[in-house]
């Protein structure tokens, strides 16, 4: 018990230097989130004992350049330099005026949520609709005079719709996987608790939309420079890879930016340098975090978890709760709802087999509450980027995730109250 909890403990050390100092300081601007990581990634390595220095800052540096965190280090760089180049060449600004010309502004928020959430389905990933309609966003934030935390926490909401229920989502076919059912399957299950969640917050949207006001004056469309982000969405819903889809935008704002007098090469190429640079905080942290949840790991952090959760599972109410509460915190410790149902797929599928849960409903509840918890925890990569391509910090974000927190509270009732019952 004593070496878990120590295991455990940098990220209490992150969250309560983070949470105390903001609080004494009365501002959760004035303690950067990488200062946080640092004082608790020196923590682990100190903590982590049986293990020479050097042996322990290479478990570090391991975690923290696993290839997800290469994979999502490269997203980032590739969405800084497209999200900067397109705002310097006018597409943001292009596409912003376009979205205000046909969507009334007492339909912003659905429409916003609504198209996060289409997007999400069609491409089955968060970062990258995050990464494409992040800069819209807060464009029409600025716009309509809209706080950019509530605009940008639309976005990051309605990208885990899809992260959840898509076919082709990496959560979903790592929860089928791990539990030995169908795709179609779990999606049936999966809609009876993310389909009313959506439709909550979609109504609240249409409520707090009526007090939207449009702009004094609405532009012109550059209809030419709405090119790239028409491009880019379009190739994510066909169902091209993330970081082909960024390059190909990349290239679409320098060509059409230099035909359009925008920018020469050289400023283009400024763009791109400028939009990777404002990304160096993001990637700190993530390469931070990442270190320091492999020592977590490696201490036997996420081991003692798994013990304590599922020592005293006695029916089959309290074998879906252990198995939501055990993806939850693992993805906490991990930052990666995937790897956390990776993590704990197979003890999912024992504790199912053993008390009898339907592994429709077992998948169900790991990809649920994997993504729940991956959107609400502030170094997450999915709020990381939408808070680097908005400037903002993550903790500014938090409290507008509606969708989240509802998802979380209607798959918790759909375990308390037996439903769907078909399944359960």
């Amino acid at each position: 018990m004593k070496k878990g909890l120590i295991a455990l403990s940098p990220l209490v050390v992150f969250i309560l230097f983070y949470l105390v100092t903001s609080i004494i300081a009365g501002d959760f601007y004035k303690i950067p989130i990488t200062v946080a990581f640092m004082v608790s990634s020196i923590y682990a390595i100190i903590i982590c004992g049986g293990k020479p220095l050097m042996k322990r800052i290479d478990t570090y540096s391991r975690g923290a350049a696993t290839e997800q965190m290469m994979l999502m280090i490269w997203i980032f760089v590739l969405a800084g330099a497209f999200a900067h180049s397109a705002k310097m060449m006018g597409s943001i600004d292009a596409t912003v005026n376009l979205t205000l010309a046909f969507l009334p502004p007492q339909m912003i928020f659905a429409g916003m949520f609504l198209a996060a959430c289409f997007i999400s389905l069609s491409i089955g990933t968060s970062v990258g609709t995050i990464a494409a309609l992040t800069p819209i966003a807060a464009g029409i934030a600025t716009e309509t005079g809209t706080d950019v935390a509530l605009m940008t926490a639309i976005i990051v909401g309605g990208s885990f719709f899809g992260d959840n229920l898509s076919f082709i989502s990496d959560t979903t076919i790592m929860a089928t996987q791990t539990q030995g059912c169908r795709l179609s399957d779990k999606f049936r299950v999966n809609a009876f608790i993310v389909v009313p969640a959506a439709m909550v917050i979609l109504v609240v949207y249409l409520f707090m939309g009526q007090e939207t006001q449009a702009p004094q004056q609405l532009q012109s469309v550059e209809w030419v420079k709405v090119i790239p982000y028409l491009v880019v969405l379009i190739t994510a819903i066909f169902g091209m890879n993330v970081m082909a889809v960024l390059t190909l935008g990349i290239l679409l704002t320098g060509i059409i930016g230099i035909l359009t007098g925008s920018f020469d090469i050289y400023g283009w190429f400024g763009a791109m340098g400028e939009g990777i640079l404002s990304m160096g905080e993001l990637i700190i942290v993530t390469m931070m975090a990442g270190g320091m949840l492999e020592l977590i790991r490696q201490q036997g952090g996420i081991d003692f978890i798994i013990r304590l959760l599922t020592r005293r599972v006695n029916s089959k109410r309290g074998a879906e709760l252990s198995i939501a509460t055990l993806v939850s915190l693992v993805d906490v410790c991990t930052a990666n709802n995937t790897v956390a149902i990776l993590t704990v797929g197979g003890i999912a599928k024992q504790i199912g087999d053993r008390y009898g849960v339907d592994n429709k409903k077992c998948a169900s509840i790991l990809d649920t509450f994997s993504c729940t918890v991956q959107g609400l925890i502030p170094y997450g990569a999915q709020m990381l980027i939408a808070a680097g391509l908005t400037a903002l910090n993550p903790i500014a974000i938090l409290p507008y995730l509606y969708y989240p927190f509802v998802l979380g509270i209607v798959a918790l009732l759909s375990i308390l109250f037996r439903y769907p019952r078909r399944y359960s």
